[in-house]
């Protein structure tokens, strides 16, 4: 069975579009096929994928057209051998208006139906999503298996995070059964300020059952990834330790989760 990951919180800026595309390369690394899907009309997540700034050369071929055809397989673009994407550009920014004008269908899973024809072809599907509760959000929610919920060390993410249970309470209630938190991953932490810290340790408390233990620290490395790329990359090694331990410590609770 596929394993369909979001990485998700409604709030921007908290590192959603890196952790997923690293987490995605170090999975396609260590050998599984692996799906990226950009379900954020910013194009970050294709952008650094693909290595493309300019999404006009994916028009016409994104997601929004294969949610339209109900089949991602026409347009799936090969990064490499074990790495594959699903791109976005700004149209999908009008998707609210196709799904509630046009489509047949349960609106909610519209991506879920596009994804099912290339389940059997991937051992990870990595979904990003937009900072808000959206359509795009929903959608990944309910053809996910699981969800890890980003947290910034802010007092604003810090708010964010029991809406976005709710939310995905509500989507496993309603819409998706299989629906898991597979955890609230800690990022873009600062060791010099004392509010960082003390952000880090209130979510730890506040959810002990949920917390990864790995914390994403801000280094200067892993914020070059967008300009130096994920492949030959000479700062590779120390721009991904954190995230290392993070996919491992993932794959752990995932596996756990599977033999249960």
């Amino acid at each position: 069975m596929t394993t369909t990951i979001t990485f998700g919180i409604q709030k921007g800026g908290v590192g959603k579009t890196l952790t997923s595309g690293v987490t995605a390369y170090l999975l396609s690394e260590a050998g599984y096929k692996v799906l990226c899907v950009d379900m954020d009309s910013q194009g970050n997540l294709t952008q650094f994928i693909s290595g493309i700034d300019d999404l006009s050369e994916f028009e016409n071929e994104t997601v929004l057209e294969a949610i339209k055809e109900q089949d991602a397989r026409p347009y799936i673009k090969g990064i490499s051998e074990k790495l594959h994407l699903l791109p976005s550009d700004d149209y999908l920014a009008t998707i609210g208006q196709f799904l509630y004008q046009e489509y047949d269908g349960n609106r909610s899973l519209a991506l879920h139906r596009t994804l099912e024809p290339v389940h059997k072809f991937y051992d990870f599907i990595i979904i990003d999503t937009p900072p808000a509760l959206s359509e795009q959000t929903i959608n990944a929610l309910s053809t996910s298996t699981h969800v890890v919920i980003m947290f910034e060390t802010s007092k604003f993410c810090y708010s964010a995070v029991p809406r976005f249970i709710d939310t995905v309470l509500t989507t496993k209630e309603r819409l998706n059964p299989d629906l898991e938190i597979a955890g609230i991953l800690r990022t873009l932490a600062d060791a010099k300020r004392v509010d960082s810290q003390a952000m880090i340790q209130l979510i730890e408390n506040e959810y002990p059952n949920y917390v990864f233990d790995t914390v994403i620290h801000r280094r200067a490395t892993t914020g070059r990834l967008p300009i130096y790329g994920l492949v030959n990359n000479s700062e590779s090694n120390q721009a991904f330790s954190y995230h290392k331990s993070f996919v491992k410590e993932l794959m752990d609770r995932v596996r756990s989760e599977k033999t249960n």
